[in-house]
């Protein structure tokens, strides 16, 4: 609340003696009386777009939260576009590019929007102007502010921004009174996200780690920024496929309707049932009347049905418990209903074409047409795709729709997203609709990951795996001796399954990746093992010192956090560009930001302890002399911050490793 009051207090106060310059040009007679005062004229009409910028500045000062977390350099575009605009107020979207400095003697931020202003002026007006007088243009315009310093030009036009260093103590000071709070996102929106989706009656395999894994991050970070999310679970829950599971069930087990059938072993059952529809003609026929069956709604085979989905239930909610995965079930039968009015409004809008009895559309673009008609009537994927699209589209009135889905999959789905928009069901510029895809999970030989015998390998193969693994990490380092079994435990878990979903995040999505425990299980470099143990050495600081959460919550209201150190100056900037990263992954899904920025911040923070001292001890008693409060601060904030990242990427980590 201080900081929303010193901010409003100096927009205010600013505002006052822009108003007074303006009255004092006014008696001038500067506004446009006479062509002589045409310097006076610029001049106020540059004092008047401050003055706009100030107020608009405060109104949304006031309107945000005071516990948001600001976006620097969401500020420093807003800033730059305001000068911008100001210098060349006939410019119609000029670049506005504010990017972090990659070194120190560059200042903080650096904006590289001259360069660009330079072509645009030369292409539309054929001015020649150097990217170096636009620049300092730009700086001699720049509104007054609580962020900069001061501004330097290098090179051929850049602007180098120093940040005000009580500006970052404030931001510092105000995360660790507030708790990591999301940057302002605006309205509020519904988001569905599409993720996971395994097939009943099928084992999940290392296929499926990938989608449930991001897709679960995704959803963490849309509910952390505050959006309404709906997570779903699109299973393959229905199809011709049932047909023979069911023909299989009634023969092995023709008692199922009054006994439950021992079908534990799914796998196994679905491999012996698609033998004999291959090898058998007279079951082949069965199977097929069973899916008229289903589809009819018989009670016998709706029964038998759901036997077969409630056991693969039950298995695929192990994975989900392991990983600590959240969805909603909504499967392909439970858009059935759906499916015969989706194929009658797209024959009533005359998109339908009839080919050897299939009803098919063309959209346009798109080489291979959906098909939601079979010739015997049945319908396919397409369709319930097409169904599942639109009540989510106006239904569920989602505002942004994602599907966490592989690449192959990519044109299937941009056909069906370009036949919703076809149809009307969407305007892309209102509502977003995009394909988080993702490459495949490859061996360490570069080949698709399987075991060794060549079959798929079993998600919860690899979970048990990990987990022994981890055990046996930490059992080498000897963490058995020191941890009591509770921690110990909690240890192996946080080990093995945060291992394994940053091998995953930490990859960019669209690329394939290599899987390997050696690598993942690693505590140096890029890792979860690296950053967790780092994690638990920051935490541990404060304890070794005697200092608890309350005395740390004291200090953060009383305490100013000092940045004169070179490298506490560089942790303070890493840290508050939290909301930097998490405004730009919302934008283009790409988790392994969060990643690389993670263990930026954790390789930074080593930097900073390394050559501060937050504890000063007695070289020969080892007691503590002094405890550099301001620096344990630091500390605090830092992990605070790898914790919401770590939660983000649903990694759980534990205080003591």
């Amino acid at each position: 609340l201080l900081l929303l009051v010193a901010a409003s207090s100096h927009w205010e106060n600013e505002i006052k003696l822009l108003t007074a310059e303006i009255e004092r040009l006014k008696n001038f007679g500067c506004l446009g009386v006479s062509p002589s005062l045409e310097g006076l004229r610029d001049e106020n009409a540059k004092l008047k777009y401050r003055l706009n910028f100030l107020q608009k500045s405060l109104q949304e000062e006031r309107s945000k939260t005071a516990k948001s977390m600001i976006n620097i350099n969401s500020c420093l575009q807003e800033i730059f576009g305001a000068a911008i605009q100001a210098a060349y107020p006939d410019l119609e979207n000029p670049p506005l590019v504010v990017t972090p400095s990659q070194q120190p003697k560059f200042g903080d931020y650096q904006c590289n929007s001259a360069m660009g202003i330079t072509q645009i002026l030369l292409k539309t007006k054929e001015q020649k102007v150097s990217p170096r007088e636009i620049a300092e243009k730009i700086s001699k315009n720049i509104p007054a502010n609580e962020c900069i310093e001061k501004v330097e030009i290098a090179g051929p036009g850049f602007i180098n921004v120093h940040l005000r260093k009580d500006f970052v103590s404030k931001q510092l000071s105000s995360l660790l009174m507030n708790g990591v709070q999301p940057p302002a996102v605006g309205k509020r929106k519904k988001v569905v996200v599409d993720f996971s989706s395994p097939n009943i009656a099928k084992e999940m395999h290392v296929g499926h780690l990938r989608s449930t894994i991001i897709g679960e991050s995704m959803c963490r970070l849309f509910e952390f920024a505050g959006y309404d999310v709906l997570r779903l679970n699109h299973l393959g829950d229905w199809g011709t496929q049932f047909g023979m599971l069911i023909a299989h069930l009634q023969d092995k087990f023709p008692d199922y309707l009054t006994v439950s059938p021992p079908i534990g072993d799914l796998q196994a059952f679905y491999k012996e049932s698609k033998r004999r529809f291959d090898t058998e003609e007279e079951f082949k026929k069965r199977a097929y009347q069973c899916v008229v069956l289903l589809q009819s709604k018989n009670p016998d085979f709706i029964k038998a049905w759901e036997l077969i989905c409630d056991v693969s239930r039950k298995e695929f909610q192990k994975i989900y418990n392991c990983l600590d995965i959240t969805l909603i079930e909504r499967g392909e039968s439970f858009y059935h209903e759906m499916m015969k009015d989706i194929v009658k409004e797209f024959e009533d809008k005359g998109f339908v074409q009839v080919d050897d009895g299939r009803k098919i559309v063309f959209v346009p673009g798109f080489p291979v047409p959906l098909t939601i008609m079979k010739s015997d009537g049945g319908y396919t994927y397409d369709t319930s795709d097409l169904a599942a699209l639109k009540h989510r589209l106006c239904e569920e009135k989602a505002d942004i729709l994602i599907y966490v889905v592989d690449s192959g999959q990519s044109v299937h789905l941009q056909t069906v997203f370009a036949a919703g928009q076809m149809i009307g069901w969407y305007d892309p510029k209102v509502t977003r609709v995009a394909h988080a895809a993702f490459g495949v999970v490859l061996g360490e030989d570069k080949k698709k990951f399987k075991t060794r015998s060549g079959d798929t390998v079993r998600l919860i193969d690899l979970l048990e795996e990990g987990l022994k693994r981890a055990m046996d990490k930490l059992k080498d380092k000897e963490r058995d001796k020191v941890l009591t079994a509770e921690e110990l435990k909690a240890a192996q878990t946080s080990v093995a399954f945060g291992c394994i979903k940053y091998a995953d995040l930490s990859h960019n999505r669209l690329n394939d990746y290599v899987f390997s425990f050696d690598k993942m299980l690693d505590d140096r470099g890029n890792t979860a093992a690296y950053l967790l143990y780092a994690f638990t050495r920051i935490r541990a600081i404060a304890r070794l010192a005697n200092i608890d959460e309350q005395m740390l919550r004291k200090a953060a209201r009383e305490e100013v956090l000092i940045l004169d150190h070179e490298k506490e100056w560089k942790l303070g900037k890493c840290i508050l560009r939290f909301p930097e990263i998490l405004q730009k992954i919302l934008e283009d899904l790409l988790l392994h930001t969060l990643c690389d920025y993670l263990y930026e911040l954790a390789t930074t923070f080593t930097e900073f302890y390394d050559n501060c001292y937050c504890v000063e001890k007695d070289r020969q008693s080892g007691q503590i002399v002094k405890v550099n409060m301001w620096r344990l601060l630091l500390c605090e904030a830092t992990a605070t911050i790898m914790a919401k990242g770590f939660d983000i990427l649903g990694i759980k980590p534990v205080q003591r490793m």
